[in-house]
């Protein structure tokens, strides 16, 4: 969960941090934990709790989860101090499905922060295999950070 990790502490700690790298990012955790037809979710309850039948995790959940956390206008006195975001995501992830990633950059954009995200098509929730990908992928994290 690194990159729900990237998220909560942008949140938390925006002032903290000029950019951030958040990696196909679990950042919509409670959407996804709340829809049992998902692959991972049931079986992931055991772990992060069960917020669709416990009043307790649900709020839990929500009070750290980056998408429910994000600024949501640029009126959030947060915006003003956000680091840079820049999100990688994959079409072909099982794990962090990429419309995770996608509905927190909309958030963010929407209230005026500089975040970016670079698909990848063909990789999964592990990334690019390819050495000369992987480099020229890290390249262009660091160039727009």
């Amino acid at each position: 969960a690194g990159g729900l990790l990237m998220g909560v502490i942008a949140n938390m700690a925006p002032e903290c941090y000029a950019g951030v790298e958040a990696d196909v990012p679990f950042v919509d955790a409670l959407t996804s934990i709340l829809d049992p037809s998902l692959p991972l979710t049931v079986t992931e309850w055991d772990e992060w709790g069960d917020p669709l039948h416990d009043a307790d995790v649900y709020a839990y959940m929500k009070s750290y989860t980056p998408y429910e956390n994000a600024p949501d206008s640029e009126n959030d006195e947060r915006t003003a101090v956000f680091p840079k975001i820049f999100i990688t995501t994959s079409m072909n992830d099982t794990r962090v499905l990429y419309v995770e990633p996608m509905k927190w950059l909309a958030r963010l954009q929407r209230a005026g922060v500089d975040a970016v995200a670079k698909i990848e098509v063909e990789a999964g929730h592990g990334g690019l295999h390819d050495h000369g990908d992987l480099v020229a992928a890290q390249a262009v994290g660091g160039d727009l950070l």
